[in-house]
């Protein structure tokens, strides 16, 4: 028969291999989303069109209107989102309640019931009830990221997405974003306001020493999930 202290290494070593494969699975597949969806875009190679109307110039070649600068307006051209994000929520409430009854009677003085004394049927009840909540979130983010233009839809607007890795001494920053551009936001240097994206998604992840010194171990977030307390 196998022993308690075999069964309990046993049991130790099935959830350290499921919590290393969780693991596994997690970051092989945060690299893949970081490379398959921020992934820069490239411009297409040009295609060789026959002259059909007499003209050196072809728009197909790629064309820009002099109005528009250097402003970026085709898959592949880079421009600068400028984030400056800074949002603040409150929430508070506040209910209280108060409510109190009395009952009294009066016994008979004559006949059997006079023995009862007026203290014995007198009744009452009092209820109070106060309660106060309140939640309050700010966060802010303020750094430029370059990215490219991913796509151009018939109505100009652009879809733009890019990520910067920064590799530090004990570890490495990612800043992704993404989001929808109108070619009106952008200034004359080629910026961009993150507040004029529509559907941004800004991801500000980092890896190391010390994003694993702010989070908690592997086998402590396993039991965490599965803790009823």
């Amino acid at each position: 028969m196998p022993t308690r202290r075999s069964s309990r290494r046993a049991a130790v070593a099935l959830v350290t291999g499921l919590a290393t494969v969780l693991f596994i699975n997690a970051a092989e597949a945060r690299k893949k989303d970081r490379v398959s969806e921020y992934a820069p875009s490239y411009a297409p190679a040009p295609v060789a069109a026959p002259v059909a109307n007499g003209s050196i110039f072809q728009a197909s070649q790629g064309y820009a209107p002099l109005t528009s600068g250097t402003r970026a307006a085709m898959v592949g051209d880079v421009l600068t989102i400028a984030l400056v994000e800074r949002t603040l929520a409150s929430k508070s409430a506040t209910q209280s309640g108060d409510r109190s009854g009395e009952i009294g009677l009066t016994p008979p003085t004559t006949g059997p019931l006079s023995f009862f004394e007026p203290s014995d049927v007198n009744m009452g009840g009092n209820m109070t009830f106060n309660g106060k909540g309140q939640a309050t979130q700010s966060n802010a983010l303020q750094g430029e990221i370059s990215v490219t233009v991913a796509e151009v839809y018939p109505n100009g607007t652009m879809l733009v997405r890019g990520e910067k890795l920064v590799r530090l001494n004990r570890g490495d920053e990612f800043v992704q974003f993404s989001g929808l551009v109108r070619p009106t936001d952008i200034s004359a240097d080629n910026r961009v306001l993150s507040t004029r994206v529509a559907d941004a998604r800004i991801n500000y992840t980092g890896k190391g020493e010390v994003a694993r010194a702010s989070q908690q171990g592997w086998l402590q977030r396993f039991f965490s999930r599965f803790s009823p307390f």
